[in-house]
């Protein structure tokens, strides 16, 4: 494994992280003070190409590959991780299956819009009942001689309140729970689709979520994608680089915690000197330096097995795990260095420790990690 990145991998990270810089920090109060979908920046992540990124030129894409995309996901989060989350999901999460399943057709009228930022998609398989538990997601798809019918009901879906199209999981009830599950492209404009209340959310303000609902949603055959009951095996294939992805977000975050921690302790004074210099802080800042190179290494070596094509399992479960508690403890540690200015909103370190917490959550929660984690060591070993 070479540890330098190539010349191309170094020349992206340091775009993104331009555009950072002069676009996206600017920006941050305004993301959350009104905490709407940042559709200026969605367009200029547009214009840079990062949404078609990681797809192959054939597909209208730059062909990158998946490291290349976590350094571009860690660079947008360390500049803010609702802009970050949307473009992961516009990226990722909202379109691969698409990519991969989808017809030619249905590939022109929205995948390649989607990825030139002119049209947006999301995912759609959480419900109230059924987080963590995929195979027990209750929305309901029926077979009828003129195709499909769905009903049911989502959460905490990622740009709901202005996708055009939303990829949703569904139970076709061939089989009991996982082995039933199947994938259909709906559009925003289908009858019987509606958007409900965007959910208030601690962080990650500029990152619309919200519920949706589908009533007698009838589709045409083909808006099921891949075959029959291979949802699940499709979702599976495509979590050890959303789990990587989300491991970068948790590395963005991480980042910006520790550089904002210490040029505050170079700055603040006690007692006619830097805290910086006082063994207490010293400590704490040489403690989340640590964490996150140990951090930084585990979701790359995850992102570098994507890229050989070999995702692995267990490796991403651990990179997403420790990436995201890694985040959150930063964050934490970040607020106490600023002392009772990590307490007001005019500093990020409270931003940080907020937005932190949305890592423990989308791509499966520390504890379902631990046990996927587990369960792998059973069969593969240490």
């Amino acid at each position: 494994m070479d540890f330098q990145l190539t010349e191309q991998q170094a020349l992206l990270q340091q775009t993104v992280r331009d555009f950072v810089l002069r676009e996206v920090k600017p920006a941050v109060p305004i993301l959350e003070n009104e905490g709407q979908f940042p559709r200026r920046l969605f367009q200029k992540c547009a214009e840079l190409g990062f949404f078609r990124f990681r797809y192959p030129e054939e597909a209208g894409g730059l062909g990158g590959d998946p490291l290349g995309f976590i350094l571009m996901m860690e660079e947008l989060a360390a500049g803010n991780l609702a802009l970050a989350a949307v473009v992961g999901m516009q990226a990722l999460n909202g379109t691969e299956l698409l990519h991969q399943l989808g017809t030619s057709e249905q590939k022109t009228e929205w995948l390649e819009p989607a990825l030139a930022g002119e049209k947006i998609g999301t995912i759609a398989i959480t419900e109230p009942n059924a987080g963590s538990d995929i195979g027990g997601i209750e929305t309901s798809a029926r077979q009828v001689a003129e195709g499909w019918v769905l009903n049911g009901s989502k959460t905490w879906i990622t740009s709901a309140t202005v996708a055009d199209f939303f990829l949703v999981a569904a139970q076709t009830g061939g089989e009991a729970r996982a082995a039933g599950i199947d994938l259909f492209l709906v559009e925003r404009s289908r009858e019987g689709l509606s958007v409900g209340r965007e959910i208030e959310k601690l962080g990650t303000h500029g990152s619309a979520t919200s519920e949706i609902f589908l009533d007698n949603v009838r589709l045409p055959p083909e808006n099921r994608l891949g075959q029959r009951g291979s949802g699940m095996a499709h979702l599976r294939n495509t979590l050890a680089e959303v789990r990587a992805m989300t491991g970068a977000l948790g590395l963005g975050l991480g980042r910006a915690a520790l550089e904002d921690s210490l040029r505050y302790a170079n700055e603040r004074e006690q007692f006619g000197s830097p805290i910086a210099g006082f063994q207490a802080i010293s400590h704490k800042l040489a403690a989340m330096a640590t964490q996150l190179e140990a951090a930084r290494w585990l979701v790359y070596r995850a992102a570098w097995e994507v890229t050989r094509g070999a995702p692995d399992i267990k490796l991403a479960a651990m990179a997403k795990f420790f990436a995201s508690e890694m985040a959150n403890q930063l964050a934490d540690q970040a607020t106490r260095i600023f002392g009772s200015y990590g307490f007001a909103m005019e500093y990020p370190a409270q931003r940080y420790l907020r937005d932190a917490r949305f890592l423990l959550y989308g791509a499966g929660t520390s504890e379902i990690l631990l046990t996927i984690i587990a369960r792998q060591l059973k069969t593969d070993g240490p």
